[in-house]
């Protein structure tokens, strides 16, 4: 194997990329986590929409938690229910209650998004290993990992944001995939996901990034749900949602993971002219 030295710049291919799990790879639409986060707030009497659940979608499940509790809508809310802001104790307990139903859940959303199994497949057969990164905790990803490897998909490294100090968008399931994948340096690594956060993660880890825009949170709708937009809905909502990934950075904006071997090659052809995905 031969030994990159930080002397020159890297123009080697693409080594790894790191998805992220649902509204990514499995859970089209990242339905299970958004439908635990509302039943979870609506144990303690307080109605959110799903829309509320989906802003902090990407963080740890315990930084979520706390995110939606922070924002003035949610707050308002809680405040109308209960009299009072929400303490830590409220949290704490909400908290372990996402982990109990992700846990009871988690296997109903495992099925791999259409397109996923042949885009991974390609990317093998490129010599590109796969990582992944989630906010979803050990404890969920024993009951996640082995469903969705049933139906055929199991990724190289698995890091969980309970494996590492602080969750996205923290760089450090990022770095402990390079660790685990034994692949250097980090501009040879892509991040795709389909959260903000994901996007803030591999920058901070001076990954190339891809947000995906159809499957996962930000357009937010099942694989039915999708088919019952217009034409005109989807491409609108398709737009806006590039917009807003491109504004957090990403380099590239993909449909679906389908897309990504394409883009890779992309990256390919940058990495041999000697660029970089430092950002700006």
């Amino acid at each position: 194997m031969s030994v990159f030295i930080r002397n020159k710049a890297y123009t080697g291919p693409v080594q790894a990329v790191v998805f992220d799990w649902a509204g990514t790879a499995v859970d089209h639409g990242s339905v299970g986590p958004v439908a635990v986060f509302v039943e979870v707030f609506s144990r303690q009497g307080v109605e959110v929409s799903w829309a509320e659940a989906r802003k902090p979608m990407g963080l740890m499940k315990r930084d979520h938690v706390e995110a939606m509790c922070a924002d003035p809508s949610v707050l308002d809310k809680w405040r109308a229910a209960k009299g009072a802001n929400p303490a830590q104790a409220d949290i704490d307990a909400m908290y372990q209650e996402t982990e109990r139903l992700m846990v009871s859940c988690i296997a109903l959303h495992s099925d791999p998004i259409p397109g996923v199994l042949d885009a991974v497949g390609t990317l093998r057969r490129m010599g590109v290993k796969i990582g992944s990164s989630t906010g979803y905790t050990g404890p969920m990803m024993k009951v996640l990992a082995p469903a969705a490897a049933a139906k055929g998909y199991a990724p190289d490294a698995i890091v969980t944001s309970s494996d590492v100090p602080r969750g996205r968008p923290y760089p450090w399931m990022c770095l402990q995939n390079a660790i685990r994948l034994e692949t250097y340096p980090m501009e040879s690594m892509i991040k795709v996901g389909d959260s903000m956060s994901d996007v803030q993660e591999g920058l901070n880890a001076g990954m190339w990034t891809i947000g995906i825009s159809r499957t996962g949170n930000e357009m937010g709708l099942t694989l039915d749900g999708l088919a019952r937009l217009s034409d005109n809905e989807r491409a609108t909502r398709l737009s806006a949602i590039a917009g807003r990934f491109k504004a957090a950075g990403a380099h590239y904006v993909a449909e679906s993971v389908a897309d990504v071997p394409a883009l890779v090659e992309a990256v390919n052809e940058r990495l041999a002219r000697g660029e970089t995905p430092d950002f700006r």
